[in-house]
């Protein structure tokens, strides 16, 4: 009898060990992946019982949440959702978050460790806890511009301030309403979701972030760079402009979009090849720097490197080992070289702070529920891509881009504005796509602006000039305007 009362109790024992081994698993290692699943009613109850606090631009917000009248106590919403979306994201019960939403949910949620003291307030003092607040660096105009300049079109605009690397504008088209995946109706969120992922034109795709295209002759800015950064060349130096290129190694020519040559005898000068965006003079150039000088050049600028923003964006590519005619077209943004909205805004930030490129970012400020300021960005060198005497002569070179040259639409009244126009071949039977780079003004820049319309935005005529040129003389003039 007592024998078999030991084995009892030593199964119990063995049984009441397990036990406490299983509950302490999953309270210490097994607890955040528990707490994470979708399915789990308790983490969702508790998740939309406090208020999560609001993305802001300026001191306004455009995302928030509101009081309901049901299980799930308050509603996340978004004002302009669609023009805001890049940033925003979203954040939905049934698809988690996205955007800000996600990077910055810590904050929001008013989990972050800083706020231990917050809550702490909160709890004793009876209020109900709240998130703090994220604040961006949008400028209100300028994101406006760019949405409604993009106007349906499949594109992308980024403009930065080339001072600090602060992102001004982050507008996509087309785009997508938050509103429809962050509401309390699992089977409507999820009808929305599908209706937006089967469609073709991608509206939740980030495009100024991670849309990769060919950036066509608004690389010239960066082989510009890289010509001036040698010590061969200057503005004025002479240069060949011949009407079409023979490429070594091939039986192909490369021929300038007009069909001539840029200038008597086909030559001209450094300055006007630019500002006539002469595809022979920018590949012979090419090909005599070497394409190792314009990796190097290009990696200056933020190439072949990824950036969070805090969002995360695409790596832009420049490639690597070229042969003679390869770098011929990688100088002049073609063959494999690829680039963001982001990167290329970033190349003309770059030429506009003295050759300083800075390290872009959208968040400006982290704020407590009491909206207190708990961090300041500080703006982050990035690298010294030019010296600033250099930088200043490509500046100049841009300025006749936009009052000499092909970029003749980007220009303001009264404003010095420089500039370099775009039309990438896509390499398919699709059509080019239409870039424009922008800075405004050219003596004490404070906006530097990449646009692209894929495929040219469905446009008859694609020409960097004509479509994407008004949309930046559009953000820079909001800029300027405040």
């Amino acid at each position: 009898m007592i024998r078999s009362l030991r084995r009892v109790s030593g199964v119990l024992l063995v049984l009441l060990v397990g036990l406490i081994l299983n509950l302490v698993w999953l309270q210490f290692v097994d607890a955040a992946d528990l707490k994470d699943q979708s399915g789990n009613t308790r983490t969702l109850l508790r998740e939309y019982s406090r208020e999560r606090g609001p993305i802001l631009v300026g001191s306004t917000p455009v995302a928030r949440s509101i009081p309901t009248a049901d299980q799930l106590k308050f509603l996340r919403t978004y004002s302009s959702g669609p023009m805001y979306a890049p940033a925003t994201g979203f954040y939905s019960l049934v698809y988690g978050a996205t955007g800000l939403e996600r990077t910055e949910d810590s904050i929001l949620a008013g989990s972050d460790d800083r706020f231990f003291v917050d809550r702490l307030e909160q709890l004793f003092a009876g209020r109900d806890i709240k998130g703090g607040a994220v604040r961006t660096t949008l400028n209100a105009d300028a994101q406006k511009a760019a949405y409604t300049g993009l106007a349906g079109r499949t594109g992308a605009v980024v403009a930065i301030d080339p001072r600090t690397g602060a992102i001004l504008a982050m507008a996509t088209s087309p785009s997508f309403d938050p509103n429809l995946l962050s509401s309390h109706d699992p089977a409507k969120i999820r009808a929305a979701y599908d209706k937006y992922n089967a469609d073709p034109a991608q509206p939740m795709s980030n495009r100024p972030l991670t849309m990769t295209l060919p950036p066509g002759s608004t690389f010239k800015l960066v082989t510009a760079a890289a010509a001036l950064e040698s010590g061969k060349y200057t503005p004025d130096t002479i240069v060949p402009g011949p009407a079409a290129l023979k490429l070594p190694l091939t039986t192909h020519s490369l021929n300038n979009w007009t069909g001539q040559a840029c200038g008597p005898d086909g030559k001209t000068t450094f300055l006007n090849a630019l500002a006539v965006s002469c595809n022979t003079a920018f590949a012979s150039i090419g090909m005599s720097l070497g394409g190792a000088a314009l990796q190097t050049q290009a990696e200056k600028f933020g190439f072949n490197n990824s950036f969070l923003v805090p969002l995360r964006a695409a790596t832009s590519v420049f490639p690597t080992d070229l042969n003679a005619p390869e770098t011929a077209m990688a100088a002049i943004g073609q063959y494999d070289v690829t680039a963001t909205a982001l990167q290329m805004a970033m190349v003309g930030a770059g030429i506009a702070d003295n050759g300083t490129v800075m390290s872009p970012y959208l968040v400006s400020q982290v704020l407590g529920p009491d909206l207190s300021v708990l961090e300041q960005a500080q703006p982050q060198e990035y690298s010294q891509a030019m010296t600033p005497a250099n930088a200043a002569s490509l500046l100049s070179m841009m300025e006749a881009v936009v009052s000499q040259g092909t970029g003749s639409n980007a220009r303001i009244p009264g404003v010095r504005v420089g500039g370099k126009t775009g039309t990438a071949q896509s390499g398919t039977n699709a059509k080019a796509h239409a870039w424009f780079v922008g800075v405004a003004p050219i003596t004490n820049p404070q906006v530097a602006v990449a646009v692209v319309l894929q495929n040219g935005g469905g446009a008859a005529e694609i020409s960097g000039n004509a479509l994407a040129a008004p949309i930046a003389r559009a953000v820079m003039d909001a800029v300027l305007a405040q």
